[in-house]
C-alpha cells in the first residue's frame, strides 16, 4: 500500500475492513468518508465553537476547573506540552465528555459536563455530535475487529460508557512571538483507543511514517481522518500502529487566521483491562503488561502535564 486508504463506511463492513486494517498497520491513519454524521450537524457545531473562543478571556477562563486535569470545559492556551515537549503547544480547547447518572459506578472517574451559558444551544449541539461520532466509532471498531478476526461486536463491551472526550480545538493566528521551536501541536501520540478527527481539511497534520518521514494527511472536506490511538496499539499487541503526528505552523495567509478542528476520543470503558490479544501474539513474544484503561490514562496525563 503506497497512501493511507481512504474508506467509504456506507459500505458493507467486510469489503473494506481490511484495507482499513492494513492502513493502520502500515500508518496508522485511515481516511474514512460517508461517516454517518449529518454537515448541518457539522456546520452547526463548528459556529459554535467559534462563537465560544472569540468571548473574552475572562468569560473562557470561568470555565476552567481547577484540578479537574482539563476533563472538562477550557482548557486555555499555552496549557498543554506535548510529552517530551520543550514548549507547550500554540492552541485552546474545550471538552466535551460523557453525561453519565449521579448514581453511575463510573461516575466517580468522569466528572459531569459544563455548559457555557453565553452560547444559545451548545450544549443541545455538541451532545448531539458526541453521539454522532459514537455511531461513527463503532461502525469503525467494528471493521478493525473483522480485521483482527474477532466477532465483529467484540469492541461495544470495551467502549461501553469510555471515557471518550470530544475536543473543540482552537489555534489562534500566529503572532511575532510565537516561542521559538512552538508549533500548533508537537509530535505526540494519542492515548485513546481510536481518534476520529473532524476538520483535517485545512493544511498542517503531519503523521511519521516507518521511513521516518513527516506526510501529510488532508482528507476531502466533510470527511474524517482517523488515527489508533496507544490503547488499541497495546491491545493489538503493536500490530495496529499509534502514529506519532503533529500539526505543524502554516506559512503565508494560513498563519494569519484561525485554525479549528473537532477531535473525538474514543476510550475504552475506565475499568477495561487492556492486555494483548492472544490473537496478536506468536509463540513467546513479549507483550506489555495488563493495565486498566483508567490506570492508563492517568499515567499518559501526568506525562503531558493535564494532571
Amino acid at each position: 500500500m503506497s497512501e493511507l486508504a481512504s474508506i467509504s463506511l456506507s459500505r458493507p463492513l467486510e469489503e473494506f475492513s481490511d484495507e482499513l486494517g492494513q492502513s493502520f498497520a502500515e500508518y496508522g491513519f485511515a481516511i474514512v468518508r460517508d461517516h454517518g454524521i449529518p454537515q448541518d450537524l457539522i456546520d452547526r457545531a463548528e459556529e459554535l465553537a467559534k462563537a465560544f473562543f472569540e468571548l473574552p478571556v475572562e468569560v473562557k477562563n470561568s470555565y476552567q476547573i481547577a484540578g479537574g486535569g482539563g476533563a472538562r470545559g477550557y482548557t486555555p492556551f499555552g496549557k498543554e506540552i506535548a510529552k517530551d515537549a520543550e514548549v507547550h503547544d500554540l492552541k485552546e480547547f474545550w471538552h466535551v465528555g460523557r453525561t453519565l447518572p449521579e448514581d453511575h459506578p463510573l461516575a466517580e472517574v468522569m466528572a459531569p459536563n459544563v455548559w457555557p451559558s453565553e452560547i444559545e444551544g451548545f450544549e443541545e449541539t455538541f451532545r448531539a455530535l458526541y453521539a454522532a461520532f459514537e455511531e461513527s466509532g463503532d461502525r469503525i471498531l467494528r471493521a478493525i475487529a473483522l480485521h483482527l478476526n474477532l466477532a465483529e461486536d467484540y469492541f461495544v463491551s470495551t467502549v461501553e460508557d469510555g471515557n471518550s472526550v470530544m475536543r473543540l480545538l482552537h489555534y489562534p493566528p500566529l503572532g511575532e512571538h510565537v516561542p521559538e521551536g512552538a508549533i500548533r501541536a508537537a509530535a505526540h501520540g494519542d492515548i485513546n483507543t481510536i481518534t476520529l478527527l473532524l476538520g483535517a481539511e485545512e493544511a498542517g497534520l503531519e503523521l511519521l511514517n516507518k521511513q521516518n518521514e513527516w506526510v501529510a494527511v488532508s482528507p476531502p472536506k466533510g470527511a474524517l481522518a482517523v488515527n489508533v490511538g496507544d490503547m488499541l496499539e497495546r491491545l493489538t499487541n503493536n500490530r495496529l500502529r499509534s502514529t506519532t503526528h503533529r500539526v505543524v505552523n502554516p506559512g503565508g495567509e494560513a498563519a494569519r487566521r484561525s485554525r479549528y478542528s473537532m477531535p473525538f476520543f474514543l476510550h475504552f470503558r475506565p475499568d477495561f483491562l487492556i492486555e494483548a490479544l492472544p490473537n496478536c501474539v506468536n509463540g513467546d513474544e513479549q507483550t506489555a503488561p495488563p493495565i486498566t484503561a483508567h490506570e492508563f490514562l492517568q499515567q499518559r496525563l501526568r506525562e503531558i502535564g493535564l494532571a
